[in-house]
């Protein structure tokens, strides 16, 4: 028999953002709610993503199989291809992410992944550099908004606390699509006596796959909590007074451009704009060069392809672990430096041994990378969003700290030059000093608002938390009194 709601005091209402005066708790229909959002929305999302990723990731895939002498390509062009891919994928973050708040997560992911399905199809008749070059811009252009699209969206679902591992489980499927690409890669590639490459085989499998996924992505996933049909009406009511607890000051609001960009005047937006830019180096170092680096093992193109499952295995057990215990103890600052310092480290060794005479170390250094280098996707991106209680903020911030992230990408594309092989010097050290900055950045954002939230408990006289007041008690966000930063 299931529980009455328990009523909570407030005095405040908000029409279409409130139960009338007053907010209710009803814990069986809240755990109702978060089950079938795990069952209904996550795994649909996270397949998107998945298939996303692999079809960012598979051109070096692709590379191993002999792409690049097929096509034609010469010089620094394949990194050039790596390198143009991320400046759409950068800019157009912000523009979808704004779409989505306007138009729905429904309409505008499933849209992205309709397109981008038929652009990765295209790449199987590339036939030269310019070919590639244009599907691949385009490719950027509608894969952009997707993770930054997603992590908004689970802002409309999910609270502060459960918002952390959400993000880790979407990001572990970009991991995951690193491993089973290699493992994909592998059985393609052993397809013979057709008119039709390794690696065309490759593009047209994950792209009708891609395309299919976002198709069924059109009639699964919901507008929002209100309008989820499968959700009942108890259920709807829970999950309005649940972020309107700990999420939100106001819910279901339209899109207001004034609102959407009112953070950017504060004076910590600079500070997460660093901090934004700089971890993601390591991310896309391991997600577009790792096969390339598991290759200076010495290793054949089956070898090289199956040698990059375990690491990503290890990172996305890492990745899950490590978000788990930060939405747990409901802290984000040393996580997201530790994976920081984990990645930094393999990286170090890289640089610094001979890998061919050190196979097992340079192997394990990989894992190192692994580990460390997926883990601040999910949390700062968590981090932010549970600092930030107004929609069009979130959505508008969200779109651009991905997309300089993304942007960031360029760095990692840019020094991973032909001449640089087999050893890639430049590139580990560039990788290395955005780690650095990232360190820097996020430490000095987590020990300032530290030192906001102990200066405001003694002005008080109390001890607050995060979660201690209803955030739909805060319409001021940190200008509230009673306001406390999510550490």
């Amino acid at each position: 028999m299931e529980s009455p709601p328990e009523k909570l005091n407030t005095s405040q209402s908000d029409s279409g953002s409130k139960l009338e005066g007053a907010i209710y708790v009803d814990t069986d229909a809240e755990k109702s709610y978060v089950r079938k959002m795990d069952i209904y929305l996550m795994p649909l999302l996270c397949f998107m993503y998945f298939v996303d990723c692999m079809d960012r990731a598979n051109l070096g895939n692709a590379k191993t199989d002999g792409m690049d002498k097929d096509i034609g390509l010469v010089g620094n062009q394949y990194s050039l291809l790596v390198l143009l891919f991320y400046i759409p994928f950068g800019l157009c973050d912000l523009p979808w992410t704004i779409l989505i708040k306007r138009y729905s997560g429904r309409w505008m992911l499933s849209i992205m992944t309709i397109v981008w399905g038929i652009l990765a199809l295209c790449q199987a008749s590339a036939k030269d550099f310019g070919g590639m070059l244009a599907i691949r811009f385009l490719l950027g252009v509608f894969e952009a908004g997707f993770f930054a699209g997603s992590a908004f969206y689970f802002t409309l679902f999910y609270t502060r606390g459960e918002l952390g591992f959400r993000l880790a489980v979407l990001q572990s499927f970009a991991v995951l699509a690193s491993a089973f690409s290699g493992l994909i890669s592998f059985g393609v590639f052993q397809i013979e006596n057709t008119s039709l490459k390794g690696w065309q085989w490759l593009f047209l499998v994950e792209g009708a796959l891609t395309f299919l996924t976002g198709i069924y992505g059109l009639f699964w996933l919901p507008d929002g909590a209100q309008t989820a049909w499968f959700l009942n009406d108890r259920e709807k009511a829970a999950a309005r007074a649940r972020l309107l607890r700990d999420t939100s000051a106001h819910i279901e609001t339209k899109l207001d451009f004034k609102a959407a960009f009112q953070t950017w005047k504060d004076w910590k937006f600079p500070i997460w704009c660093i901090a934004t830019f700089s971890y993601p180096v390591a991310y896309a170092t391991s997600m577009n060069f790792f096969p390339m680096i598991v290759q200076r093992l010495g290793y054949s193109v089956i070898k090289t392809n199956l040698w990059t499952v375990a690491p990503n295995m290890v990172g996305t057990v890492v990745l899950l672990c490590v978000c788990y215990s930060s939405d747990h103890f409901r802290e984000r600052t040393f996580h997201i430096i530790f994976a920081l310092i984990l990645s930094f480290i393999g990286m170090i060794i890289l640089a610094i041994i001979d890998v061919e005479a050190n196979k097992g170390v340079a192997y394990f250094s990989c894992f190192l990378m692994a580990a460390g280098a997926y883990i601040p996707s999910a949390l700062v991106h968590a981090w932010h969003n549970n600092n930030n209680l107004d929609e069009n903020s979130r959505a508008a911030n969200t779109g651009f700290f991905v997309g300089i992230g993304n942007l960031a990408g360029v760095i990692s594309a840019a020094t991973f030059r032909e001449e640089y092989a087999p050893k890639y010097i430049p590139t580990l050290i560039a990788t290395c000093c955005c780690n650095g900055v990232a360190v820097v950045s996020i430490a000095f954002l987590g020990m300032w608002m530290r030192m906001e939230n102990r200066r405001k408990d003694r002005q008080q006289g109390v001890k607050i938390r995060a979660g201690d007041v209803d955030t739909s008690n805060l319409p001021d966000g940190a200008k509230s009194l009673e306001w406390r930063y999510f550490l």
